[in-house]
């Protein structure tokens, strides 16, 4: 017998059935990589759980669990240990995909992947988020001028590997 208190806080599953999807893809750009981002999206939606209470109904749980979910990744920029490194290419692949090369997410995570977390944070913040330097600086509890190098250096490094992402993420004027 399934009852209210065994499905969690009123509205709570419905989020979570509502935004889960763009809340990994979300976790995903963050990260570089789809795994973890997911794992980004649960992590944080177990503090969007705790915090219900607050957010329901009057609150803004979408936004509580991106902000949760850009300060995590934010933070997995300062730990000297990053988890597992995944190898480039599985052992039990089973043949290459004709696709690999062209396919433009690949491409996306894998230009994102090459960056140091903090730089991918803001970039994706400030060029996939649309926010402005300010917002971000304030998001983060960092200064404008940190935002401002993380930015800098994120796009000389996508500017060194060159491809369709560098297009997409930088203005024709900064170049």
């Amino acid at each position: 017998m399934v009852t209210a208190a065994s499905r969690g806080p009123e509205g709570f599953a419905e989020f979570v059935r509502d935004r889960y999807p763009a809340l990994v893809r979300h976790g995903a750009i963050l990260t570089g990589d789809p795994g973890h981002g997911e794992d980004l999206a649960q992590e944080a939606l177990v503090k969007t759980y705790r915090a219900w209470h607050r957010l329901h109904p009057d609150g803004n749980p979408e936004a509580y669990t991106r902000r949760v979910m850009v300060r995590a990744a934010w933070r997995a920029g300062r730990r000297l240990w990053r988890r597992e490194v995944p190898t480039e290419a599985p052992p039990e692949r089973a043949g290459t995909d004709p696709y690999d090369g062209t396919d433009t997410a690949h491409m996306v995570f894998q230009a994102l992947r090459s960056l140091p977390a903090q730089q991918r944070v803001v970039l994706v913040l400030r060029y996939w988020g649309g926010r402005s330097e300010q917002e971000i600086a304030a998001e983060l509890g960092c200064s404008v001028g940190t935002v401002k190098s993380r930015v800098s250096r994120a796009v000389a490094a996508l500017r060194r590997v060159g491809g369709p992402l560098l297009d997409a993420l930088v203005p024709t004027e900064v170049r």
